[in-house]
């Protein structure tokens, strides 16, 4: 089994490999960016890819549904801390290649994730699976708690900024700025700039003399 590790903590690196090792006849190579990811799917189109998508530099459902296009034999774990239900239900949409995985799962879940990938099946751990079937409810607007940061990258994003230029005008990383921009829209339960835009002209965030500028 061909796995790529795309995943920018050192810690879960360690930890996976360890599993990997665990499993035997396993070849793990890392990815630290989405062109090097790409570039190991066109020399293996049918690895398993463990991805943390809220540290990596995938922007969003939408990127995840064109690499799976471009690449239909690869399997997807998406292996994170929190992803929200309805981020996972769109995924899973997409294709039974993508599994779910959460970093606080026990290791008895990572390894069956890997065995079900090794395997083409989709997993999904069983606490994403209890938040699957739970009753859904609507976000309600005046319960959102974002962050003093997180309400200064929403107010850039609705101004048009990209998370590089929020980036380099806070002098952070772009994969910081990059999760606190998916933590942003996983608290208002929305999925693109544009809905988070209308959040922030909503809550008075930004002006909107100041938007239509």
């Amino acid at each position: 089994m061909y796995v790529v590790l795309a995943d920018n903590q050192d810690i879960t690196r360690a930890g996976m490999m360890y599993v990997c090792q665990e499993l035997g006849q396993v070849e793990m190579h890392r990815a630290e960016d989405k062109v090097e990811l790409i570039e190991q799917l066109k020399q293996h189109p049918e690895a398993v890819v463990v991805l943390d998508y809220t540290l990596f530099d995938i922007n969003d459902v939408e990127e995840l549904e064109i690499l799976y296009q471009r690449f239909p034999q690869v399997q997807w774990i998406l292996f994170s801390v929190d992803l929200s239900g309805d981020f996972v239900r769109r995924v899973i949409a997409i294709s039974p290649r993508f599994s779910i995985l959460l970093k606080e799962s026990p290791i008895q879940e990572i390894r069956e994730c890997l065995l079900f990938g090794q395997r083409h099946q989709r997993y999904i751990c069983q606490r994403m699976a209890e938040l699957l079937l739970a009753p859904q409810t609507k976000v309600v607007e005046e319960d959102v708690k974002l962050t003093p940061t997180e309400i200064e990258i929403l107010k850039d994003i609705a101004l048009g900024q990209t998370t590089k230029e929020i980036a380099e005008r806070r002098f952070s990383s772009f994969h910081t700025v990059n999760t606190h921009r998916k933590n942003i829209f996983r608290k208002l339960g929305v999925n693109n700039v544009h809905e988070a835009t209308k959040y922030a002209l909503r809550a008075g965030l930004v002006d909107s003399a100041e938007y239509y500028i």
